[in-house]
């Protein structure tokens, strides 16, 4: 659902521009309460790990790809703040190096693809959460519905926009019907990629699920007629180590882009399929990067197609990992500064 240039006029593009960055320095003071020793390391993971899984297309219907948005996962993973600045690292390394989601569009695709979807999957995961028993398959079934939700929202979302910014006269109706038709289908995709990833991490480590806290009920006992909390044991050096998590994260990402995709579906995805059905890209812009080296997901001059995008992956995934965890990083920083009692001196 990468919008590119030309499909929304210059002041709606401005506007969400505006909307983009206002939801980007709520997350990044947000996300300053979610970062902890638990999900600080990891998040940067997250983005690579997005942007990996966004490059392995899966058909949804004749002629018609879909790929994960990753609102879901992220919001589940490291909390809905950190989740919103996760999805935009991942859109802001693409525009600018892949060439794909315009830059004039940047703010168009941060509001739809990151806070829209962010917020309504994590909204519908805790709503979910609450009312489920309290167990690890609870949290990896609230993620499928949160996820299956979340794609035709953003789908919605697109639909707003382009009603009132869309630079060709079709029919809203019609590009709200197609929209959300492949959309739903995409979204049972995000759901089930978002599910086993959510599941696969609350079986073997779900202190480092941020969805997942709170889950078990603390033990009490009773002294002297009343019920107190019973001391939470300090978790085993073993299971506080990101270590593990974090390496093999760091490499399924990496084969996952690097090697994976190239069996991914070639077929255009729902928002390309739509605007070329309908008549959406009529005035589509040339991208600004478009001569980039990593253009198109493939690196210049290497005349190999399964060498040059799965380089172009690898190379993708590295610096994801390294834009996020620098951003990270810095809130995390933010953070302890901000919690650091100050010296009152003598």
């Amino acid at each position: 659902m990468h919008v590119p240039d030309g499909f929304i006029d210059a002041p709606i593009s401005a506007a969400t521009g505006v909307v983009a960055t206002a939801a980007v320095a709520v997350s990044l003071r947000g996300a300053r309460r979610e970062l902890d020793e638990r999900t600080a390391p990891l998040a940067g993971l997250v983005s690579a790990f997005i942007f990996a899984v966004q490059m392995l297309n899966f058909p949804v219907a004749a002629g018609t790809s879909g790929h994960l948005l990753g609102g879901a996962l992220a919001a589940i993973l490291v909390g809905p703040y950190t989740g919103v600045l996760c999805v935009s690292v991942v859109l802001l390394m693409q525009g600018i190096l892949f060439a794909d989601g315009g830059l004039t569009a940047l703010g168009v695709n941060i509001t739809d693809m990151a806070v829209v979807t962010t917020v309504v999957a994590y909204a519908v995961f805790r709503g979910l959460v609450k009312v489920l028993p309290r167990k690890h398959s609870s949290i990896t079934a609230a993620s499928f519905v949160a996820a299956v939700l979340s794609v035709p929202a953003a789908a919605v979302a697109f639909t707003l926009i382009y009603a009132v910014g869309g630079t060709t006269d079709v029919s809203i109706g019609k590009v709200a019907t197609a929209m959300i038709g492949v959309h739903v289908l995409i979204g049972i995709g995000e759901a089930v990629i978002t599910a086993l990833t959510v599941g696969a991490v609350v079986a073997v480590r779900p202190d480092l699920v941020y969805g997942a806290r709170g889950l078990q009920q603390k033990l009490k006992l009773r002294v002297d007629g009343q019920l107190v909390d019973v001391p939470a044991e300090p978790a085993p050096v073993a299971a506080r180590s990101h270590r593990k998590v974090w390496i093999t994260g760091l490499v399924t990402s990496l084969v996952l882009a690097g090697v994976v995709s190239f069996y991914a579906s070639a077929d255009p995805d729902g928002l390309e399929k739509v605007a070329a059905d309908k008549g959406i890209d009529a005035k589509t812009e040339k991208h600004a990067t478009a001569d980039s080296p990593l253009a198109d997901y493939g690196v210049k001059d290497v005349e190999d197609a399964r060498l040059s995008g799965g380089l172009a992956g690898v190379i993708g995934v590295g610096v994801t990992v390294v834009a996020g965890s620098t951003v990270f990083w810095v809130v995390r920083r933010r953070r302890t500064a901000d919690t650091t009692p100050v010296g009152t001196g003598v």
